[in-house]
């Protein structure tokens, strides 16, 4: 391709399964932040291409039926792969080059080679950029790979994401922003070890706060899977956030009540709420599933301290683990409860592909479907101990309701939080996704 003679025209796209996708998906504006993935990967497109770069998210709009594109590049998810796979075979077939990437092409690169012309597997700092260069000139590979030696500590390869190429209008917000990646612990229900190994990835702080600066955002968002990972680190972040004077949510572990010094930084930086995986308030439970340093006997007095501090808890709890029986849903409820938890969400455990989680349980004999459509945490891809696999999915939908009926809202939210505005519209949010999930259950046609 000559680019002197025509302009590069690239369109980026976040597919969304069934449940998830606009118009009618169970999630409601008021829950949606924008994505990071796709303004990250505009933002490394290198300038001497001179390309014109749109971004499409199908989860806030429809995606046009023809896209003007020389190349187009898909993130996918598992949930989304179906979805993903028959749209890039569509654009294929009318004649554009397709690139894949993301959690679900990590994990499986073969399935992923047959629907594209190139994949990416891993992250993409460096090799997007590569890619984009080789197609350029003609000669891209059919795979990249990311390097063995990738870091996120070198600035001259982090361009701040393009937001600007993202309608506000769409989101609650646009200012998602990110500091470190990756996860050191070894879950084995989670992607994370599986599509990029152990090895946490970490952007320089310096580069973090130039970012937020660069927005004036002044209440955001950190997707960072494991903010407190590197406890050196996320101090000196967070020491770095005060003068900022934000306010900002993010994600972790319950290993944050063994630092009394970060949970103080974690206030003075400006955090209003925190995303915690209890995952299970059994040891069991916690055992199955190799989460081992979640300790249930500690979860009360770590919800205690972050109220105190003013921190809401976004509470996360999986259900259909091994050694758990039909009784669990009430425990749970009952513990969301008494320990008023801001924001619970729910989620019936799935042995996503490639993690150790799916190869126990298919060496088992347990996996009842490889429709990854149904792979999004709201559906019985397994067949679980303790109840049958539609007794699971009836727990999951009654837990749903009963914590987002009113008296469940009124016992759970104290109107003493200084958030309390955002947590009431969160939870009306987390209430109409509660009592519509059953709607958008039928991807196939049936629960599983």
């Amino acid at each position: 391709m000559n680019t002197n003679q025509k302009q590069l025209k690239i369109v980026l796209l976040s597919p969304k399964g069934p449940l998830y996708r606009h118009p009618r998906g169970v999630f409601r504006k008021m829950l949606r932040a924008a994505p990071l993935t796709l303004t990250t990967l505009a933002a490394l497109v290198p300038e001497e291409l001179n390309a014109s770069i749109k971004i499409y998210d199908e989860g806030v709009e429809d995606l046009p039926t023809s896209l003007d594109a020389d190349i187009i590049g898909i993130t996918v998810i598992t949930g989304s792969a179906t979805r993903s796979y028959e749209l890039a075979d569509g654009y294929r077939k009318a004649g554009r080059k397709v690139v894949l990437g993301g959690p679900h092409i990590s994990l499986m690169p073969e399935e992923a080679s047959e629907h594209a012309d190139a994949i990416v597997t891993g992250y993409a700092e460096e090799s997007w950029p590569e890619l984009l260069r080789d197609f350029v000139a003609g000669k891209m590979k059919p795979r990249y790979d990311m390097s063995p030696d990738f870091s996120l500590g070198n600035p001259g390869m982090l361009p701040f994401p393009r937001r600007d190429l993202l309608s506000k209008k769409r989101y609650l917000t646009t200012n998602t922003f990110e500091a470190t990646r990756g996860c050191v612990h070894n879950c084995d229900f989670c992607v994370v070890p599986s599509a990029w190994g152990r090895r946490p990835f970490q952007k320089p702080v310096a580069h973090v706060v130039e970012d937020i600066r660069r927005t004036g955002a002044k209440r955001l968002i950190f997707y960072d899977l494991n903010l407190i990972a590197d406890r050196p680190y996320a101090k000196e972040l967070f020491k770095a956030l005060i003068p900022l004077k934000i306010k900002w949510f993010g994600l972790s572990t319950t290993l944050l009540a063994e630092d009394e010094e970060l949970m103080d930084l974690t206030v003075k930086s400006g955090c209003s709420g925190l995303l915690i995986g209890f995952e299970s308030i059994t040891p069991e439970g916690l055992k199955s599933i190799k989460k081992r340093f979640n300790r249930p006997n500690l979860y009360e007095d770590l919800i205690s301290k972050l109220h105190e501090r003013g921190i809401s808890v976004m509470g996360t709890f999986v259900f259909g683990l091994d050694h758990e029986e039909k009784d669990i849903f009430e425990k749970v409820l009952d513990f969301v409860h008494s320990n008023k938890v801001d924001l619970p969400r729910y989620a019936i455990l799935t042995p996503f592909p490639g993690t150790p989680l799916f190869t126990k349980l298919d060496n088992e004999g347990r996996i009842l479907t490889r429709d990854w459509s149904l792979y999004d945490g709201q559906h019985v891809v397994f067949e679980p101990h303790g109840f049958t696999a539609q007794e699971l999915l009836e727990g999951h939908e009654w837990i749903w309701r009963k914590s987002y009926a009113y008296r469940s809202m009124g016992r759970r939210l104290d109107i003493r939080m200084p958030n309390i505005t955002t947590l009431v519209a969160a939870n009306f949010g987390y209430r109409f996704y509660a009592y519509n999930l059953t709607k958008f259950y039928n991807c196939q046609g049936g629960f599983i």
